[in-house]
């Protein structure tokens, strides 16, 4: 007897196959493969790229939420700032100045409209500061209200009606004192148990944490504060200096970044009430930033990865969806890389920049070095999996150079590589889709821009239909030779036409919506559904567009912008690598889609 009992009298859409835009919880019926099935959403927690601040800069303040948020002082050549900007999830908008300038400063709000901001300057020059300034939304008013201990550095707290000063630099050595605000003035309350400047602070003025911080070397103590005392916590995995934190009491709070003593970090940690775990880092490195929002909803902004500078961060946790998370990096940073090679648990990185040879296999955690080619080269054309896979054409040339394409093709058995036959048009940075036994390869350039198309069916290459635009720099996707798909590229100029392949011609359909080349591709995608990622417009992007099989459309950018890195897998779950951002990068990120099909009964 079935385990299961039958729905009577109740409709469920039947489909031939998933249903792309199946809502969540929806239930249906996949005729194709005789299974009933739901809809439910991915929960992923990551960081993605924000728009950055009109003015860089680090030691500043900021309160409010993840889309409602102020940010204030400062420093940013010349010296010590009085600017103010807003954010609204989106963009950051210069408002009205601080009225006194300042780094190192305390801030506490809830809004872009309301928000405290206390203390400040710097011990290197024996100026801390104790005055308050009340933010009302548009204009900054100097309260009579000053901190009892004029102090920069500080760990903080709270609103603009209730807030909490803690630790920090009141002269030569880290302070204890905890000051409360009433909205009036400051009452001094209990001490810190561990004195320190320079931690991170994020609740509320009844229920706050204080993590990190130095007093002679880096800290990685927590404190929580009940509203009446501060008691000692489950320490930071990752001792850390110089920022803000984000949360909304002593139970729950996130981290990123900060400088270790001997260098800025990109560590990510949670705060679940008991204990930090780690999280999916963040992608710039830095400390002196300034953060608002909750444990589940925050930004980090500016700081200092070199020098000050705007770049924002958005944290989302446990969010139903589609984005992308970073994960471990390249051991070799390079760009030109072969096209995408395997899915998004087990893919294959040859080649690259400066011509090299060196290979480098992903299991979905993490990559490792395998055998490297017979001959160093960028730009070729991988198709196949991590067991059996292609490497054709490339460039053999030194860097810079153009027209150094090659025929020459290797083939790789899961070990090692071994010569293949090569394939009749040399050319490099053009795609390939398909298996390593059935492979498609197209575009690409060698002295000029290609549309050449050829197939590989196990023994010999064949001449098909070229493509309707020539191109290099395409990214390209299909599971087969009879249903690939071809977009975006260079020829000249940054191309968005995209084609469609069966078997025999292309066929131009809808276009990207935008036009760009040297991005990469979820290559183990289909032509009725793929990703198209990173590129080059007038300058790298973070860009991503989904195809439904009709259109593209963009979705959530990725972390790091890049172009001429490369990628594979699917749709719902991608892998990006390497690249060129404002230099060659190993940085790798994977792909998430909204949701996920799961069958729930087969009888």
């Amino acid at each position: 007897m079935s385990n299961y009992k039958d729905i009577v009298g109740t409709a469920v859409r039947n489909n031939a196959g998933n249903i792309p835009t199946a809502e969540t919880g929806q239930v249906f019926f996949d005729s194709t493969n005789i299974d009933f099935k739901y809809q439910f959403s991915n929960l992923l927690s990551s960081w993605r790229a924000g728009n950055a601040l009109n003015t860089g800069r680090l030691e500043f303040a900021g309160g409010g939420t993840q889309t409602s948020a102020i940010v204030f002082g400062g420093s940013a050549p010349p010296g010590r700032q009085v600017v103010a900007e807003t954010y609204n999830g989106i963009s950051f908008s210069e408002t009205a100045d601080l009225g006194t300038a300042r780094n190192g400063l305390g801030g506490a709000g809830a809004s872009s409209a309301s928000a405290l901001a206390f203390g400040g300057g710097n011990p290197a020059d024996s100026d801390a500061k104790s005055n308050t300034e009340l933010w009302n939304g548009s204009a900054w008013t100097e309260l009579s209200g000053d901190l009892n201990v004029a102090r920069c550095f500080m760990g903080d707290a709270g609103d603009a009606s209730n807030a909490l000063a803690f630790g920090g630099f009141p002269g030569p050595a880290p302070n204890e004192a905890t000051e409360s605000w009433n909205g009036t003035a400051w009452t001094s309350v209990a001490d810190i148990n561990t004195p320190r400047n320079l931690g991170f602070g994020s609740g509320t003025y009844t229920s706050a944490l204080y993590y990190g911080g130095a007093s002679g070397g880096t800290k990685s103590e927590t404190e929580s504060w009940n509203g009446t005392s501060w008691s000692e916590q489950s320490d930071l995995n990752t001792g850390r200096y110089n920022g803000q934190g984000a949360g909304e009491s002593n139970t729950a709070a996130i981290i990123g970044g900060g400088y270790t003593g001997t260098a800025n970090t990109t560590n990510a940690e949670l705060w679940n009430g008991s204990a930090w775990s780690e999280q999916n880092n963040i992608s710039t490195a830095r400390n002196g930033f300034a953060a608002a929002g909750t444990s589940s909803a925050s930004f980090i902004t500016g700081g200092q990865p070199n020098a000050p500078d705007g770049v924002t961060e958005e944290w989302t946790q446990n969010a139903p969806v589609g984005a992308w998370a970073n994960t471990n990096s390249l051991n070799t940073p390079r760009d030109g890389i072969t096209s995408g090679l395997g899915i998004q648990t087990a893919a294959l990185v040859v080649g690259g920049s400066q011509t090299i040879a060196n290979t480098e296999q992903y299991d979905g955690t993490s990559f490792s070095e395998v055998n490297d080619l017979n001959t160093g080269r960028k730009g070729a054309a991988g198709t196949g999996s991590t067991a059996a896979a292609l490497a054709s054409g490339g460039d053999t040339g030194p860097t810079g150079s153009g027209n150094n394409g090659v025929t020459t093709v290797e083939s790789w058995n899961g070990t090692s590589w071994t010569a293949g036959t090569a394939i009749s048009t040399a050319r490099h940075q053009f795609a390939g889709v398909g298996p390593s036994t059935a492979s498609l390869v197209f575009g690409g350039y060698a002295g000029s821009y290609k549309g050449q198309t050829e197939y590989w069916n196990g023994s010999t290459w064949q001449e098909l239909g070229d493509l309707n635009t020539t191109r290099s720099g395409l990214g390209g996707s299909g599971s087969t030779y009879t249903a690939a798909l071809g977009f975006g590229g260079v020829g000249p100029g940054n191309k968005a036409n995209t084609e469609s392949f069966n078997g025999t011609s292309w066929t131009e359909v809808n276009d990207l919506n935008s036009a760009r080349g040297s991005g990469a591709a979820a290559t183990s995608g289909t032509q009725s559904s793929t990703l198209y990622f990173m590129g080059y417009t007038s300058t790298h992007v973070a860009l991503t567009e989904d195809w439904n099989g009709a259109s593209w459309a963009e979705t959530s950018d990725m972390n790091t912008a890049r172009y001429l890195g490369q990628g594979c897998g699917t749709a719902t779950a991608g892998l990006a690598y390497g690249g060129y951002s404002t230099t060659t990068v190993a940085s790798a990120e994977e792909w998430s889609g909204s949701s996920n099909t799961i069958k729930v009964l087969t009888d």
